[in-house]
Order: structure tokens, then C-alpha cells, then sequence
């Protein structure tokens, strides 16, 4: 059971590594672009190939889907990046349901678990097998792996990481649990700090409050990248007296010392585009304006004809 491209890699070490994989369950098509085109899920793009039948419930309690799944007499059910599961799915095969989920549990709990551990700084991460049950994320653990995370790498390369570490653990968790031979962890038995949460992300939390430390929104733009992205809003001023506002997201950062107001853009008009923190200075190195690729900062500031002026509106 599963959606994304993260997904995909256990389903696929699963398939080729033999294992008896009798169906697949994700999202329903969904219409994407401008065209407005539907577009299957790459979970259900990769079963497909596989030659593997899907199903693609609307709702997880629909009386259909309950009867379509029970009759696969699964003995093992694996989520990965899927929905929350009722009850009546996850307790119905005799083994059980586990999940893979991308944090060190009981650590980040919740949608963006990647997301927050890079937001925070954290130097290492992980994948986590646990057996599922009512709360979400808080099942007794069977198995993890760790990684370290680089000072300046971004979600995206984590992303990448956990996924081919993820595609490894899923089929050592099915030998586990065939073989009968473990014992599943209780989560309160690893909680040794206070636990840091990974909610949903929105447009309300991916802004950046230019209030803060360099050291804690270079961060933040990092664990946002490549997507959702961290944005802020930009009124450009031209010479020719027209202003206008824009939400920009900002991909790339660098450090730099200096002091003025938190918010103040400084720019040469050729390379350089840098905005004030509570202690110093980020310079933006890649960025996207509304209707216009991801660029570098002298890409945008080679658009205009004569260099305006900038005001981050906090």
C-alpha cells in the first residue's frame, strides 16, 4: 500500500527479490497539469508494469474495497507512504500490517518526517519498520537503519537515500516476521529526549520569517528543498516607479556576515541578492518567481534592464 516514488523502490526490491506480492493498493488517478490530465500514481505506474492488479479505493471503509482486498488472503499487508488505516484493513491478515516510515522513530512522527529533521538540524536519520496499530505512528518497532545527515544537504538527497535504505529494510522486516523469531519493540522503551514532531506541510509553515538566525533559515530552506520549497514575499520596485509583489520560493542558500534590519535585501544588480537575518545574512543563490523556471540569483537579476530595488514584506 503506497503512492510516491518512495514507494516504489520496496515495492520493487519486493517484486524482483521473489516475494509473493499478490496486489497493490494506492490513490485513485487524479487529474494533474494544466491539461488537467489524469495521471496514476507511480506506485500504480510500477505495478502495472509488474503485471500486478491494483486497486484504488476512494474510501478505505467502502464495503467493494474490503471484499476485493480480503479476498487476496494476504498474509502480510506493507504500507509505505500511503493513508492512515481504519482498523478493519490493518488487523486483516493474520500477520499483521507494518509500515515503513522515514524517521528514527518515536522521532517525527507525522507526514514530513524528512522535512523536519533537516528543518532542525539534525545530523542523522533513518528508516523504521513498526507493526501498526490505532495511533498513527507509534507501533512497536521492528526493525531501523541510520544515516548521517551533511550540514548543507538538502531534503531531497535525504529523500533519495532513505528510499534506496528503505527498499532494503522492507523485504528484511518479511523475513523477520516469517520467521517468527523477534521481538517488537515498544516506542516508550526509545523515548530518551522530547519528541519533535513532522506535521503536514502547508503554505502557512514553509514561510520564511526573516527574524530568525542565519544558521536556522539556511535550515529551513534546506529541509524544503527541492518541494515544497521555502517562500517569501518580494516587492520589487523598478525605476520606472512600478512595484509589485511576489511570493518567491527560494531553493539554495548561502551564509554571509554583515548587519542591517532582518528583512533588508542587499544586491549589486549582477550576482549578488542577499536579505538580512536577526545576526547577519543569507545570499539567495537559486530561486523561482511566479510563471518562471528555477533560476540562480544572476539569472534574475540579469532579467531586468535596470536593477530595482527589493523589500522583503515580512
Amino acid at each position: 500500500m503506497g503512492t510516491p516514488d518512495f514507494a516504489v523502490a520496496p515495492l520493487r526490491s519486493l517484486v524482483e527479490g521473489g516475494y509473493n506480492v499478490v496486489a497493490v493498493v494506492t490513490m485513485p488517478d487524479k487529474p494533474i497539469g494544466r491539461g488537467m490530465k489524469m495521471q496514476s500514481s507511480p506506485v500504480k505506474q510500477y505495478a502495472v508494469e509488474a503485471g500486478l492488479p491494483v486497486l484504488q479505493p476512494e474510501k478505505l471503509k467502502d464495503e467493494a474495497f474490503i471484499e476485493a482486498l480480503r479476498s487476496y488472503n494476504a498474509d502480510l499487508q506493507i504500507v509505505v507512504a500511503f493513508r492512515m488505516l481504519p482498523e478493519i484493513v490493518w488487523a486483516m491478515p493474520p500477520m499483521g500490517t507494518f509500515n515503513l516510515h522515514a524517521s528514527l522513530l518515536p522521532q517525527y512522527r507525522g507526514a514530513a518526517p524528512i522535512h523536519w529533521a533537516v528543518i532542525n538540524g539534525e545530523k542523522e536519520t533513518g528508516v523504521t519498520t513498526f507493526l501498526l496499530k490505532h495511533e498513527i505512528d507509534t507501533g512497536n518497532i521492528l526493525l531501523q537503519e541510520r544515516i548521517e545527515i551533511a550540514p548543507d544537504e538538502t531534503t531531497g538527497s535525504v529523500h533519495d537515500r532513505l528510499m534506496q535504505l528503505g527498499a532494503t529494510l522492507v523485504p528484511r522486516t518479511v523475513d523477520l516476521l516469517v520467521s517468527g523469531d523477534y521481538q517488537a519493540i515498544p516506542q516508550e522503551q526509545l523515548t530518551t529526549s522530547e519528541l519533535n514532531p513532522a506535521p503536514k506541510l502547508f503554505k502557512e509553515n514553509t514561510q520564511i520569517d526573516w527574524n530568525r538566525p542565519s544558521k536556522k533559515i539556511y535550515n529551513f530552506i534546506r529541509g524544503l528543498s527541492p518541494y515544497p520549497a521555502a517562500w517569501t514575499t518580494l516587492e520589487v520596485n523598478s525605476a520606472n516607479g512600478k512595484s509589485e509583489q511576489l511570493a518567491v520560493k527560494i531553493f539554495e542558500v548561502a551564509l554571509r556576515e554583515g548587519k542591517a534590519p532582518a528583512g533588508t535585501v542587499v544586491t549589486d544588480g549582477k550576482h549578488s541578492l542577499k536579505v538580512a537575518t536577526s545576526d547577519g545574512f543569507v545570499e539567495i543563490r537559486r530561486l523561482q518567481v511566479p510563471g518562471k523556471r528555477q533560476m540562480s540569483a544572476d539569472e534574475y537579476l540579469r532579467g531586468f534592464q535596470q536593477t530595482p530595488s527589493f523589500t522583503i514584506v515580512l
